[in-house]
């Protein structure tokens, strides 16, 4: 095959510089990356058994959420917090940026955001309860995702994993992840490449400037045409005057990309 003219090398500090040119046609070159409790919702919007994403049941207006041995019902706060470690509860994610708590006690909906709970602890005594504390452990232990992430699968392994809510495109999880300035291995060519930058756009919609999908290009036929695109440059180009923002940026379906302790 006859390789292209190289294009324009494009900088990871200019954003409208030339696409990534896909790496396997690349010229050679010289060698040197609260809402408020009401139980009046009580039956609404339950499939399966369960709550909807709307709102969840109240089934426990008598007061599950009181206090042991604190008839005020403003208790320390650490009785909240242990009750939140101890207590057997189940924490869903809903659509809307919203947790759904399951206890033995009732069924609770959690804003974490908004610091509010259904729970008559929180919607009657304005008090951060047990359910706020759970589903904030739950999310800093990564037992469930943030408010403003949803559950996703990484593009090369399929395993499960948090992306951002309003990001439809192609992830990674922490172990098939890459940073700019990660010095890899090119699994086609053999070569060290550095990272310069991790997109979310597939390899199937990502165009270089040639007008050809990454996925076109004949050498990323056994990677994933689903997966994201990183771009990165070739070691062998970056030589003394000459940086990273200097170089040739290719673009890569992330799973042709390897560090070499991962093999």
């Amino acid at each position: 095959m006859t390789p292209p003219g190289p294009l324009p090398a494009s900088t990871a500090d200019e954003p409208t510089a030339a696409r990534a040119v896909a790496p396997a046609d690349r010229p050679s070159e010289s060698p040197d990356r609260s809402s408020e409790w009401r139980s009046d919702r009580a039956g609404e919007g339950s499939d399966a058994g369960g709550p909807s994403d709307d709102d969840a049941l109240i089934d426990d207006p008598s007061g599950d959420d009181a206090l042991i041995d604190d008839p005020s019902g403003d208790g320390p706060a650490d009785d909240r917090a242990a009750r939140a470690v101890a207590e057997e509860m189940t924490v869903r994610p809903l659509r809307d940026r919203r947790y759904v708590v399951e206890t033995d006690g009732g069924t609770y909906v959690v804003a974490l955001d908004a610091g509010t709970c259904t729970c008559p602890d929180h919607a009657i005594r304005g008090s951060r309860c047990k359910h706020i504390r759970r589903v904030a452990m739950e999310v800093t232990a990564g037992s469930v995702p943030a408010p403003d992430q949803r559950v996703g699968a990484c593009a090369v392994c399929g395993v499960e994993t948090f992306v951002p809510i309003d990001d439809p495109g192609s992830h990674l999880c922490d172990r098939h992840a890459f940073e700019p300035g990660d010095v890899v291995r090119d699994r086609e060519t053999g070569e060290r490449v550095v990272v310069v930058a991790v997109t979310t756009e597939r390899a199937d919609a990502y165009r270089t400037d040639e007008g050809r999908t990454v996925e076109e290009y004949a050498t990323n036929a056994d990677y994933g045409a689903h997966e994201p695109v990183v771009e990165a440059v070739y070691a062998d180009s970056i030589r003394p005057g000459r940086g990273v923002g200097d170089c040739e940026r290719y673009g890569f379906p992330a799973s042709r990309l390897v560090r070499p302790r991962r093999e």
